[in-house]
C-alpha cells in the first residue's frame, strides 16, 4: 500500500492526497544528456529489423482485398496451420507441473512473454505520486475524483478517475475500465443505455476509468517520450524492453496502488476491463499483476486471448509491422519473418492461465462483425488454459465445445459471444451477473 504524503492541492477525500510509492522500484534515473532525436515509427521499426538481422518481414493480412495473395483468412478448416500448442503444465525442465510447483512453472512463463512477445519493466520505470480533486458527477454516481498521477520531474501526468455509488457504506468492489481518449470516443457511436458505468455503478460497485495513451502513445513515434522514453533515457528501445501494452498495464498497476490507498474501495476486489487494443493491455496487466481480482476481457485477438498461432483474421504479421510494433517487444518482429507464429515459444493460452486461479471473463461479438478477433481462436486459448484452473481448484471452462452465439460458457474463466459489433456492451449485465457468482 503506498503511504500518504503531504501534497500541494486541497485534499478532496479518498485519502489520495499526493500519495508516494515509494520502495516499490528504483526512482527513474534516465541519461537524458544523451538523448538523442526522436524517430518516427518507420524509421525505429527499421532499427530493430536490423537489430534482428531482417531485411523485411512478410505483410499481414489485408482485409481490404479478398483477392490478394496476402487476404484475410476467414476458412476455420485452413486457420490452424502448427501441429501443436506450447505446453502449459509441463516446465522447461520436462517435468509435469504440480500444484505445489505451479510458482515456479508461471515464473518461467512470465519471463517468456517478457522476452519473445510484451517486454520487460525496466528498474527505472518511475515511482508515480497521486492527487485527486472533484470532478462533475456523471452516470449516476453519488461522487466523482479526478486524479493525476506524477513522477518526481512531472513528466507523465497519468488521468483516472473514480466514480463512487450512491449508498455506499463501506469499501465497494471496483471495475477499472481502460479508457480510449475522448479525441477517438467522440468518434465512436453513442454507447447505449444504460451505459456500462451506470450498471456497474447500480451494483453498488464504483467505477474507475483510466486513460492509457496518458502513460504511453499509442504510437512508435511516441516511444522516446512517455513512461517508455522517460524510463529509457529517451533511447531507442533494447530488443527485450516493453512495448506500449506492458506500458498501458503498468500504468494500469499504478492506478491500483492508489486504490490500495483508499477507504472507499476493496482494493481486494478490483477487476480491469479493456476493450480491442486494450483488452489485450488488460489480460496483460492482469497476467504480471496478481492483484486484479477479475477480468473482462473484450475483443482482444491478436496479441491479447486468440492463439497466436491461428491464422484466422488479424495475424502475427499484422502486429509487428509499422502502425503497431510498438504494442510489443522488438523481438515480436522476427515472428513475421524468418520465423512463423508456429515457432512462437508460448502462446495466448499461457497468458490467459497467468490469471488463474483468479475469475477471467473473454467476450467477442457477432462472427460476422468481429471475425478480425478471431471468436474461435479466443474460445479455443480458453479451453486451453483451463487445465491450469482445474490444477489450482477453480472451475475450468465449462465446455469445450465452441458455443452458439449469445451462449454463456461459465466457470471461473467463462467465454460468451454476444449479438453485437466490436464492443463489449451487449455482454456488461452478463459479465456483472457472472462475476458476483463468482466471487461468493
Amino acid at each position: 500500500m503506498g503511504r500518504v504524503m503531504n501534497g500541494t492541492r486541497r485534499e478532496v477525500g479518498l485519502g489520495l492526497l499526493g500519495l508516494g510509492m515509494a520502495g516499490r522500484r528504483p526512482a527513474a534515473t534516465p541519461g537524458l544528456e544523451r538523448q538523442i532525436a526522436p524517430l518516427t515509427a518507420e524509421q525505429d521499426h527499421r532499427r530493430l529489423l536490423k537489430l534482428l538481422g531482417i531485411d523485411r518481414l512478410r505483410p499481414g493480412a489485408d482485409g481490404q482485398n479478398s483477392t490478394a495473395p496476402n487476404a484475410v483468412n476467414y476458412d476455420d478448416a485452413r486457420a490452424d496451420p502448427c501441429p501443436t500448442l506450447p505446453p502449459l503444465l509441463t516446465a522447461s525442465d520436462g517435468s509435469a507441473v504440480t500444484r505445489e510447483a505451479w510458482p515456479r512453472r508461471r515464473a518461467e512463463l512470465l519471463r517468456l512473454f517478457e522476452h519473445e512477445i510484451y517486454g520487460r519493466i525496466p528498474a527505472t520505470a518511475p515511482d508515480i505520486r497521486w492527487t485527486a480533486t472533484a470532478a462533475p458527477v456523471v452516470d449516476g454516481a453519488a461522487e466523482v475524483r479526478r486524479l493525476i498521477g506524477r513522477d518526481a520531474g512531472e513528466a507523465l501526468a497519468i488521468e483516472a478517475t473514480i466514480s463512487l455509488p450512491v449508498g455506499a457504506t463501506g469499501p465497494v468492489p471496483a471495475v477499472l475500465g481502460l479508457a480510449f481518449p475522448k479525441a477517438l470516443t467522440d468518434r465512436f457511436p453513442p454507447e447505449a443505455r444504460p451505459t456500462w458505468r451506470e450498471q456497474v455503478l447500480a451494483r453498488g460497485y464504483a467505477v474507475v476509468e483510466y486513460t492509457p495513451v496518458t502513460v504511453q502513445a499509442d504510437d512508435g513515434a511516441g516511444l522516446a517520450a512517455g513512461v517508455i522514453g522517460l524510463a529509457g533515457g529517451g533511447q531507442p528501445r533494447g530488443l527485450t524492453d516493453w512495448g506500449a501494452l506492458r506500458a498501458w498495464g503498468w500504468g494500469a498497476s499504478q492506478v491500483l496502488d492508489a486504490l490500495e490507498a483508499t477507504t472507499e474501495i476493496d482494493e481486494s476486489r478490483v477487476a480491469i476491463f479493456g476493450l480491442s487494443r486494450y483488452g489485450k493491455a488488460a489480460l496483460v496487466a492482469m497476467a504480471f499483476d496478481p492483484r486484479f481480482a477479475a477480468g473482462f476481457i473484450a475483443s482482444s485477438g491478436q496479441g491479447g486471448a486468440k492463439l497466436m498461432r491461428r491464422d484466422f483474421g488479424e495475424r502475427v504479421e499484422n502486429v509487428a509491422s509499422s502502425g503497431e510494433y510498438h504494442w510489443m517487444a522488438g523481438a515480436y518482429l522476427k515472428y513475421a519473418g524468418p520465423l512463423t507464429a508456429c515457432d512462437l515459444p508460448i502462446d495466448a493460452h499461457q497468458l490467459i492461465a497467468l490469471c488463474a486461479p483468479r475469475p477471467v471473463f473473454i467476450s467477442v461479438g457477432n462472427p460476422q462483425a468481429d471475425a478480425w478477433t478471431d471468436p474461435r481462436g479466443m474460445f479455443m486459448a480458453a479451453a486451453a488454459a483451463s487445465p491450469a484452473y482445474a490444477l489450482l481448484g477453480a472451475r475450468p471452462l465449462a465446455s469445450d465445445l465452441f458455443p452458439p452465439l449469445g451462449t454463456l460458457v461459465g466457470g471461473d474463466l467463462a467465454f460468451r459471444q454476444h449479438e453485437g459489433g466490436h464492443t463489449g456492451g451487449p455482454n456488461w449485465p452478463v459479465f456483472l451477473d457472472w462475476w458476483t457468482q463468482a466471487t461468493r
